[in-house]
């Protein structure tokens, strides 16, 4: 596994020496996102066309180290081979429509129905979904309907969470890095050389991009780079749950929940995308709206900078995620895991609110 290294080392330094170039060539065509909006928190204008660097940089290197002579296996690369396919087909529509939604804007509407097709090319072509639940809850083998449409579902919800957490300088880069970084390190020690190389790939690109995109940021992913990482860490989680426990020799792995660990590395844009989702019905707003109301903005509100409340994101992504390997390593049924870990997560992601109501009470004496 130690090309992996070499798969971070091409994307992150093909992004890190070309996104100065993007960002003057965004600069003379003026492609720009402009302030002024009250949900907008920059107050100049910046490039918003990070996501093409992203997308050029995890491309390359998944394709230049895609490791079909470490595959001996017939039946594995045959699967990987197949998986290469749709999983660059799928990833060249995501990113046009992310590419065409930064430069003249696209309907929420037109992008759900894109993120449907090819959410079904990747669960009945690439056959890339979630089978089994793995005994969580007492649920092994799902129905093919069921697993079908859980599975589309994932893809859908994923993608536009990290669509939705886009909203502070580094946030989506930097919980992006985090989860491609889990779920590879998960597939190096699993040996799935080729999932890995994927994971890996993504993770360099986040990472050089987050030179110019950590506050303050000097270029924007727009679309193309949310939708990009959204859909690439949606067929990396799906793959993590649906893998063959058969072939893993590493007891520390055998032990963890796939399911719960997929679900603690997402758990920031999951939480917020279903407070934000439930905000909306309540009050009656198209869930596709554009609003002020997520976490991240709610920790500005409490007096926050954008890089505190970024890192402070990262360090609860990284404190979720090293409590389910903890509880898992311990022994802890997989149930009470997922019962301490959603626990947890739904009570951090609370204190925002008591501290703002904490702050108004105060105001108002």
């Amino acid at each position: 596994m130690g090309f992996l290294i070499l798969v971070f080392v091409t994307s992150f330094f093909l992004v890190l020496l070309s996104t100065p170039s993007l960002i003057k060539v965004a600069i003379l065509k003026r492609l720009f996102d402009a302030p002024g909006d009250t949900r907008k928190l920059h107050t100049r204008m910046v490039p918003t066309i990070g996501g093409i660097i992203i997308f050029a940089g995890t491309l390359f290197s998944y394709s230049l180290w895609f490791p079909d002579n470490q595959i001996h296996e017939y039946a594995q690369l045959s699967k990987s081979i197949s998986d290469y396919k749709y999983i660059v087909s799928t990833l060249l529509v995501m990113f046009f429509v992310g590419v065409k939604d930064d430069i003249i804007g696209t309907a929420p509407v037109k992008k759900l129905v894109a993120h449907v097709l090819v959410g079904m090319v990747l669960v009945l072509m690439a056959d890339i979904r979630i089978v089994s639940m793995h005994g969580l809850f007492g649920i092994e083998i799902l129905p093919l309907w069921t697993s079908v449409f859980l599975s589309l579902f994932t893809y859908i919800v994923v993608v536009n969470a990290f669509n939705l957490i886009d909203g502070l300088d580094g946030l989506a880069g930097g919980v992006g890095f985090i989860a491609s970084t889990a779920f590879g390190a998960y597939f190096a020690l699993a040996g799935d050389p080729a999932m890995a190389c994927l994971a890996f790939a993504l993770s360099g690109s986040l990472f050089g991009f987050l030179f110019f995109n950590f506050s303050p940021a000097k270029i924007f992913m727009g679309d193309s780079g949310s939708l990009t990482i959204g859909l690439l860490i949606s067929i990396l989680a799906i793959k993590v749950i649906g893998f063959d426990v058969s072939t893993i020799e590493n007891k520390y792995i055998l032990q963890i929940s796939k399911p719960i660990f997929a679900m603690s590395v997402l758990v920031y844009p999951l939480i917020d995308t279903l407070r934000i989702f439930i905000y909306r019905a309540v009050h009656g707003v198209s869930p596709f709206s554009a609003d002020r109301n997520h976490l991240h903005h709610l920790l500005i509100d409490i007096g926050l900078s954008h890089k505190a409340a970024v890192i402070l994101v990262y360090s609860i992504n990284i404190f979720i995620i090293s409590l389910t390997i903890g509880l898992s390593i311990a022994f802890v049924n997989p149930n009470y895991t997922l019962i301490i870990v959603a626990a947890t997560s739904l009570l951090l992601a609370q204190l925002p609110f008591f501290i703002i109501k904490k702050k108004n009470r105060t105001q108002k004496k």
